[in-house]
């Protein structure tokens, strides 16, 4: 197909977050990312696809609270400004975060990060009204919880309506959320679809597939640190500085 237009569809944090995870908390180089360039790079490398032009980069994601935490706030500010001047993206849609008590119970992570509740033991056991330990008790706390809210379904509903009023005619989407799963299916279903994982996690069960499902031609890669590394925008970009840390 002469000039297949690809639309790329990003989670903003679980990009962010992933990328941390590949490079390193407080390590430089990596976060002033040029999302055009990456989806380019992404789909010379690990598609199969000829004739692409990037058509549409669409980046999700949520403003940072100035009042909570001011220094991400004017950093994250920063980014935004210069992928907008850059053109790097197309559309950057904003969710919001939202400020939550949760209760639940204590617990510890495992290898695979899974929860393991707390009981009491050692030192500190917990008695009941006559006097004898309660092993098998559970540790109820609550806690304050900060959730960036939007991004997933704006990546959802921003895919599909490309594809369904033929924008595109092809995707990316760069997340590992399991949410996503009816969206890609259904996206698959009609044009083919590239899946990546931007985390050092294995990919999401409900993300997976084969590549001939639907209309084929499908894709899946894992990002790496070397190409977050080789995708960054020049600095300043368009007369916005990089912050110092990145």
């Amino acid at each position: 197909m002469p000039n297949r237009r690809v639309g790329v569809y990003i989670d903003g944090f679980n990009l962010y977050y992933g990328g941390r995870g590949l490079c390193g908390k407080g390590t430089a180089g990596w976060r002033w990312l040029d999302v055009r360039a990456l989806a380019a790079r992404l789909v010379a490398g690990h598609s199969t696809w000829t004739g692409t032009t990037i058509e549409r980069v669409v980046y999700c994601t949520a403003v940072i609270s100035g009042a909570d935490n001011p220094v991400g706030n004017r950093e994250q500010d920063a980014y935004l400004r210069a992928l907008r001047r850059t053109h790097a993206t197309d559309h950057i849609e904003l969710g919001n975060y939202v400020h939550r008590v949760a209760r639940a119970p204590l617990a510890t992570p495992d290898r695979n990060g899974r929860p393991v509740i707390a009981h009491p033991g050692g030192p500190l056991m917990v008695k009941n009204g006559a006097g004898q330990d309660e092993p098998t008790a559970v540790f109820m706390v609550s806690t304050a919880r900060r959730e960036e809210k939007g991004s997933d379904v704006n990546v959802a509903a921003h895919l599909l309506l490309d594809v369904l009023e033929q924008r595109i005619d092809a995707a990316v989407v760069i997340s590992n959320d399991s949410d996503l799963k009816f969206p890609v299916q259904t996206a698959r279903a009609r044009v083919p679809v590239g899946t990546v994982n931007p985390t050092r996690s294995l990919t999401a069960g409900k993300l997976r597939g084969s590549p001939t499902d639907g209309v084929g031609n499908h894709w899946w890669y894992q990002l790496t640190a070397a190409d977050l590394h080789a995708c960054q925008l020049p600095d300043p970009a368009a007369g916005v500085r990089k912050p110092t840390p990145w």
